[in-house]
């Protein structure tokens, strides 16, 4: 069984090898692919068999700059990286037979330069850092993003991958990985925030046999997209984190958890999975230590609920997803009623990095007890929509006019949506509240999964906060009957307003229907239910009153009910918040 020091060995080998010829990297994430990256793969290589060009085709993750894509990365021996955006098939061309073949960069598709120690710019193109939407942020989770092919193991670590979990194994004891930790000041990045140290420490205390580490990435938020990007972009980063995860815990498996149907983070995560356990770094003795661990991926269906940790580890045993009753809480009985810990893929992410470079470095980002960076998914009526990743203290209007290049169309910014479905609808001033769990609670809404939807002035409020109370319906799981009936009784009460049918009490039915629902059910999907509509009615009451008083919608797009263009079922099975934004469903 290989050492870390002769896997180092040998990525170093694969990292000089790959440098010592022209190395092109294509980005085929989700954005990629959506852009068209595979057919411009398919090109290049045909192009390069054709002129007889000895040069690396790897397909790579996403960078962050969504609106780029797709991106097309030409390295050339000794020569910084060239970066390449909006690249189409009739662009190949110029790539392979102009600079290539003859140094001649394409200045339209020009996005800037990377340049390693020592080597020099390229003349007439910018410096790909200084770009708003690259150079601001603090990659932490997403450092590989773009980078490294993640099919390809020996990449991971010629760029320090598995030295976390080769300095847990061989100078730390679990509770030396706990404490790190912990004092990190990491907390849970799914929603509820919770310190991951404190968390982690509950599994320790059981001695069961068996006990699990379960990677949530069952995502189902519209407008996030960031667990499924790290897997796609760098799925040994997780594996990693959750082996640390297990050492420190003293568990003995692991299961990642993905939406069925998203085949690029399934296929590299089970791809990265294999090469694991071919390196030794998963099965029995993990790098010739005592510790033994398995990781597997399991798949669930189309279902929203699935992401609550309990409806997750009933869909992990076959079951229908429907969140357990609490207590016994997880870390006493979770998955086959063994203990288990749940977290979701960026939390654990953030591991490797934390146990190499230590807490007091990663605590050294952030702002009071937000410490470390976020990831922000932008979406919606924003200039450069795409993922970025920045220190946690930055303003909202930092990432969407800094970042995000602000309002498209140069119209004026009228409200925020974040943290998901089940999160807050903000106004135009929340651009001053901080990325800060706590201040952004304050302002009444959450961070959650970490998307948000920018919406112009445009936008009806009411009509957005339908497609947000239509998708927490048709999303219940049915268990509860507060979540299951309040939920479809808050959505009649909303489609009434925004057709301007409003009966009188409405708006008090409405709270009253929130204050069941969030006391009577189970999960947070219930819980959080009311959200929506409680933020939107504190910011948005103009926006409302047009509705009910003079019956008419104030950005006029909204008066009559829509179906699906693709069907007869309501508008209120396929919505989602981008549905409102575009004016069709999603």
């Amino acid at each position: 069984m290989a050492t870390y020091e002769e896997l180092k060995q040998g990525a170093e080998r694969r990292w000089k090898e790959l440098n010592s010829r022209p190395w092109i990297r294509v980005g085929t994430a989700m954005c990629g692919q959506a852009a068209g990256a595979l057919e411009v793969v398919a090109t290049l290589k045909a192009k390069l068999a054709a002129r007889k060009i000895d040069a690396v085709v790897s397909e790579v993750g996403c960078l962050g700059l969504c609106y780029a894509e797709p991106i097309v990365d030409v390295a050339k021996p000794g020569k910084a990286r060239l970066l390449l955006g909006n690249v189409t098939p009739a662009d190949v061309d110029a790539i392979v037979d102009g600079y290539l073949a003859s140094n001649r960069v394409p200045p339209q598709k020009a996005l800037g330069y990377l340049a390693a120690a020592g080597q020099a710019p390229l003349a007439g193109v910018p410096d790909f850092k200084a770009l708003s939407g690259y150079g601001k942020q603090n990659r932490v989770a997403l450092r590989n993003g773009g980078h490294i092919d993640p099919t390809d193991i020996f990449q991971y670590i010629a760029t320090g991958g598995y030295a976390g979990l080769n300095k847990a194994l061989s100078a730390m004891k679990p509770a030396d990985v706990i404490k790190e930790v912990t004092d990190s000041g990491l907390r849970g990045r799914g929603g509820a925030a919770f310190p991951t140290g404190v968390k982690w420490s509950f599994l320790v205390r059981s001695n069961a046999p068996r006990k699990y580490i379960l990677c949530n990435c069952e995502e189902g938020d519209p407008g996030a997209f960031n667990d499924k990007t790290i897997l796609e972009s760098d799925p040994h980063t997780l594996l990693e984190g959750i082996t640390i995860g297990g050492y420190a815990t003293g568990s003995t498996n692991g299961y990642v958890f993905i939406r069925h149907g998203h085949d690029g983070p399934i296929n590299r995560t089970e791809a990265a999975i294999q090469q694991a356990y071919k390196a030794g770094l998963l099965g029995k003795n993990i790098l010739g230590t005592n510790f033994s661990f398995d990781i597997e991926v399991a798949l669930t269906g189309e279902s929203y609920v699935a992401g609550e940790e309990t409806a997750l580890m009933e869909a992990i045993e076959g079951h229908r997803s429907m969140p357990r009753a609490r207590p016994p809480f997880p870390a006493a009985y979770g998955v086959w009623g063994r203990p288990s810990n749940i977290n979701n893929v960026k939390t654990l992410a953030y591991a490797p990095e934390i146990i190499s470079k230590g807490a007091a470095w990663f605590s050294s980002i952030g702002v009071n007890k937000s410490k470390g960076t976020a990831i922000v998914c932008l979406t919606g009526h924003v200039q450069r929509p795409g993922i970025y990743e920045v220190a946690m203290g930055l303003t909202l209007g930092e990432v969407i006019n800094d970042i995000g290049g602000g309002v498209s169309g140069g119209k004026q910014l009228k409200l925020l949506q974040t943290g998901g479905p089940l999160g807050g609808v903000l106004s135009a001033a929340s651009t001053t509240v901080t990325i800060d769990f706590d201040e952004m609670a304050k302002a009444g809404a959450i961070l959650g999964s970490g998307g948000i939807i920018v919406a112009d002035s445009d936008t009806c409020a009411v009509d957005l906060t339908r497609n947000l109370v239509a998708f927490c319906q048709f999303e219940s799981c049915g268990k509860c009957f507060p979540c299951r009936i309040g939920t479809t009784n808050l959505l009649e009460i909303v489609d009434r307003i925004v057709t301007c049918q409003t009966r009188p009490g409405d708006l008090e039915l409405m709270r009253s229907i929130g204050k069941t629902i969030q006391a009577g059910s189970l999960c947070g999907h219930g819980q959080l239910g009311f959200n929506p509509i409680r933020s939107a009615l504190q910011h948005f009451a103009a926006d409302f009153d047009a509705h009910m008083k003079t019956g008419k919608c104030a950005t006029g797009g909204c008066e009559k009910p829509r179906l699906s263009p693709t069907n007869t079922r309501p508008f209120a099975q396929e919505a989602t918040p981008e549905a409102a934004l575009t004016g069709r469903p999603a």
